[in-house]
């Protein structure tokens, strides 16, 4: 298993920030002009769930780390919730919500799966605030 020593190494990351990507190019869209306020949720809830996974990490504590997560995990269902406004709006055809759907659900299930293998570590003696990464490089 390859060492993990920055959050960009992180696959959930990786994913959360191509969706956020994929997010945005599809609200670049003029349709989406009459309704700047979904436009910015969706983005926002997108850029939110890439930035917690990163910001949760940087604190350097499990505790932290899952408490980000779970925030990670909220903006991926947020944006889930938001495709289906922009499905019922017309600004998505079924054919594009599917797969956008589909990708914010499974980076919300990995991140799941990510918080359950650190609580189930958490409850390890003597790991309750262990650090996620055992050496940081000195700035």
């Amino acid at each position: 298993m390859a060492s993990i020593t920055d959050f960009e190494d992180l696959d959930i990351w990786k994913d959360a920030r191509v969706l956020s990507k994929k997010v945005r190019e599809v609200t670049k869209r003029k349709s989406f002009d009459d309704d700047r306020d979904l436009r910015w949720q969706i983005r926002s809830a997108a850029v939110s769930a890439m930035s917690n996974i990163a910001e949760g990490f940087e604190r350097n504590n499990n505790n932290f780390f899952l408490q980000f997560l779970r925030t990670a995990k909220g903006s991926a269902g947020e944006v889930r919730s938001q495709l289906y406004s922009c499905l019922d709006a017309g600004y998505v055809t079924e054919e594009e919500f599917k797969p956008l759907r589909e990708e914010a659900k499974l980076l919300g299930q990995r991140i799941g799966k990510l918080m359950d293998y650190l609580e189930a570590y958490q409850r390890l003696p003597g790991n309750a605030t262990r650090n996620t990464v055992k050496a940081r490089r000195n700035p």
